[in-house]
């Protein structure tokens, strides 16, 4: 697994409107300058935040993004998986995005690859957003 700088981003887009809490709306500029992410950018990240229903907008002088659910109900896993895909380190050991690969002709790397899933895999899992915040 490596994080592609949209899910790291993303991650720190989330991580500061979950400090903001779930009834506040708080502008682009206003996140962009706090987490050091460029406006165009972020602009473009909060679009497919909000498709995978991560963040909800609201237009107008009191308008910009908040969570769409509550800190607690966000998985690290959940989100890297919806920009980078697999968590597993290669594709023939995904659960989620398997494709055949090299390494399957050795049972004993498979099984190392897989169990290296399973640990990212888990953690992320089992870690939320509230978590971090």
């Amino acid at each position: 697994m490596k994080l592609t700088a949209r899910s790291q981003y993303a991650l720190l887009a989330l991580t500061y409107l979950g400090r903001q809490g779930t009834d506040r709306f708080t502008t682009i500029g206003t996140i962009a300058t706090a987490q050091g992410i460029p406006v165009k950018f972020l602009e473009q990240l909060m679009l497919a935040m909000k498709r995978g229903k991560f963040v909800q907008s609201h237009k107008g002088q009191q308008g910009g993004y908040r969570l769409a659910k509550r800190p607690e109900e966000i998985s690290l896993a959940e989100i890297i998986r919806y920009f980078d895909g697999a968590l597993s380190p290669v594709l023939s050991t995904s659960l989620y995005f398997y494709e055949p690969g090299p390494l399957e002709k050795e049972q004993r790397l498979t099984r190392v690859f897989k169990e290296l899933r399973d640990i990212i895999s888990d953690r992320m899992e089992k870690t939320t957003l509230a978590d971090v915040i």
